[in-house]
């Protein structure tokens, strides 16, 4: 299990990759984000988009999957999160790219009133297939801290 100890500014973790597909663009939209440029390919098309394109929200569930898969396989001692700050969009998601993340850890911090625990603040960067970054995010996960 990896606790807050073994957390240390500077920390670097490459992960993930989830294939976007237009079934998934248009379901998400459908039901959270129905805007015509995630819906139709005639209305985006006259867009800034030029074409179909994924939620700036449906691309914040898929990095969450690729963050939450990533903390089970390497059995993190985590504790959910109070939030993130600063999220920007900055391309389009659109259907047949792969999306990967990046994280460093910024701070490392033990509570002040909860022994058990300490929050953990990261860089996250969202990748396309072509290494560009289309989403960011500063972060912050809650961690179990070392049992005694």
């Amino acid at each position: 299990m990896k606790y807050l100890e073994d957390m240390n500014v500077g920390d670097h973790a490459a992960f993930g990759s989830y294939a976007v597909t237009r079934e998934a663009v248009i379901d998400f939209a459908s039901q959270y984000d129905p805007q015509p440029f995630h819906l139709d390919d005639e209305a985006a098309a006259k867009t800034y988009f030029g074409r179909l394109s994924a939620s700036g929200w449906h691309t914040c569930a898929m990095t969450m999957r690729m963050i939450v898969d990533n903390l089970t396989a390497n059995r993190h001692a985590g504790l959910g999160s109070p939030g993130v700050d600063q999220l920007r969009w900055l391309k389009p998601v659109y259907p047949g790219d792969t999306l990967r993340v990046e994280t460093v850890v910024t701070e490392v911090r033990p509570s002040r009133t909860r022994q058990d625990m300490g929050s953990v603040h990261s860089d996250l960067t969202v990748f396309n297939q072509n290494d560009e970054p289309v989403m960011t995010m500063k972060s912050v996960g809650l961690v179990r801290r070392r049992p005694a």
